[in-house]
């Protein structure tokens, strides 16, 4: 069983990041420094940052990380949904640090049935003969199969664990119903910008972090914030990255000492200015929260189309941009770009769908990065046309008609008459060649007895569609007998 600390309790758990650092420290030169990341982990609810929606006094997790009792209903299981970064294990360990706690820990990567059962087990064995409580922290849940998930099902309905799952992708999707039935799924949101500047500069400052060898610039710290996509890991890992380039500047390349700080401390008390160049050495370009099978795929491109349907060309190429530098399959764009361009557009610019088909083509053809340039070439022609959908409603109407049986037959005039025999079946007999009528519009039915008079194309006043509204009166006027 991989990735089990059922002989730790939580106070052991809970210190071994702090026993790490120290050893570092140790004159020994014991184990290597552990990442800033995991030496910065809140030890407790007063450390965290974000997240306050979760954490408000008698809310679930409030409950859980103080060990309060719940009532008659016990402690709830609970699934935390959020982005990477954002204080899912974190909140765990705080979790697992409740007096009377037993943190047990399983990856969904490496973690199979029989791991889930022995802890299930031993939970059991734990709460009626120890009376502990075990806390089973699985973190990405949604890697669990449908039978690995159903094997928690009885240790959390029955209360021999308490879980906290953690996971990145939609739980309607990704946890089986039975499971989300039992436990409170609680959303996390991306750190605000004011949060992980808090959590910078404790990381900065405090002992177990950069200890305060370092200062950043204000020029820096904004670097990191923006950067950082609201990523809490992401913000540490970058801020001791561009410690390290920083230091490695100051130090020269041998490790000796470079020209020094310009106040001529003594060494050892002065310290390292982290400029805005150190901080985009360690860190260039944003993080992008996009996954290519989640939500993000969906989120994004449903936000892509409503701006290009709402003519918020802005908004649109923002959205474009996005998918782009998250590595989106630029055929798919494509693809959805054309599908607008009849949806959204329609007939009152004919011309978008030829430039939507145009840029499909292109993009196929040509590939990236050159088809960045033809796609929001595409999007700023749909987002900036004028739109009508009375073509998309026109055919969902129609097909809404048929399914429902109306349309019955075909009028003898319209039926094909080239074979032998036709003619005597009626086929063909009265049809009127348009070509030969003035205009070449001739007037006779042409829809079934029962759908006669039906509009399904009602066209708008907007763009082209405008005049084709004028021509399409006239033009029902002929065919339907009706023009004076």
């Amino acid at each position: 069983m991989n990735d089990l600390f059922s002989g730790l309790d939580a106070d052991d758990l809970g210190n071994a990041g702090d026993d790490a650092f120290a050893d570092h420290h140790d004159d020994d030169g014991g184990r290597p420094l552990p990442p800033l990341a995991v030496r910065m982990r809140p030890r407790s609810l007063d450390e965290l940052v974000g997240q306050q929606h979760l954490l408000r006094a008698g809310s679930p997790l409030h409950q859980l990380a103080q060990g309060a009792k719940a009532g008659p209903a016990g402690l709830s299981s609970v699934i935390l949904w959020g982005p990477p970064g954002t204080g899912k294990t974190t909140l765990a360990h705080v979790i697992a640090r409740g007096p009377g706690r037993q943190f047990v820990e399983l990856s969904a990567i490496t973690a199979g049935v029989k791991d889930v059962r022995r802890v299930m087990d031993q939970a059991l064995s734990d709460r009626d003969l120890r009376g502990m409580t075990t806390v089973l922290f699985l973190d990405e849940i949604h890697r669990f199969n449908k039978a690995q998930q159903d094997a928690l099902l009885p240790g959390v309905e029955n209360g021999w664990v308490v879980l906290v799952a953690a996971t990145t992708e939609n739980p309607s999707f990704s946890v089986v119903s039975p499971l989300l039935s039992r436990s409170l799924l609680l959303t996390l949101k991306p750190l605000e910008d004011d949060d992980v500047r808090k959590l910078l500069e404790r990381a900065v400052h405090e002992e177990r972090g950069l200890g305060g060898i370092v200062e950043l610039t204000d020029e820096a710290l904004e670097h990191l914030i923006k950067l950082s996509g609201g990523d809490a890991r992401r913000s540490l890992t970058a801020l001791e990255a561009a410690a390290a380039v920083a230091l490695g500047s100051a130090l020269g390349p041998a490790g000796s000492a470079g020209e020094g700080p310009e106040d001529g401390a003594a060494p050892g008390e002065a310290k390292i200015r982290v400029t805005r160049e150190d901080a985009e050495r360690a860190m260039d370009v944003a993080v992008q929260r996009y996954d290519k099978a989640g939500d993000q795929h969906y989120d994004v491109i449903s936000a892509f189309i409503k701006s290009i349907r709402g003519s918020d060309v802005d908004a649109a190429l923002h959205y474009l941009a996005k998918m782009i530098e998250a590595g989106e399959d630029p055929r798919f764009i494509a693809r959805r770009i054309v599908i607008s361009a009849s949806e959204d557009v329609g007939m009152a610019d004919p011309t978008a769908l030829q430039t939507a088909v145009a840029a499909a083509q292109a993009v196929q053809m040509i590939g990236m990065p050159e088809g960045r340039i033809i796609l929001g070439q595409a999007v700023v022609h749909l987002a900036t046309a004028p739109k009508s959908n009375a073509a998309y409603n026109g055919i969902n109407e129609a097909i809404a008609d048929v399914r429902a049986g109306k349309g019955r037959g075909i009028p003898l005039h319209l039926r094909d008459a080239h074979y032998k025999g036709a003619q005597q079946l009626g086929h063909g007999k009265g049809y009127k060649y348009a070509h030969d009528a003035p205009h070449s519009i001739a007037a006779q039915q042409y829809p079934p007895d029962d759908l006669v008079g039906r509009d399904y194309y009602q066209p708008t006043g907007n763009g082209a569609e405008r005049g084709i509204g004028e021509r399409l009166e006239r033009l029902r006027q002929i065919v339907r007998g009706r023009s004076k």
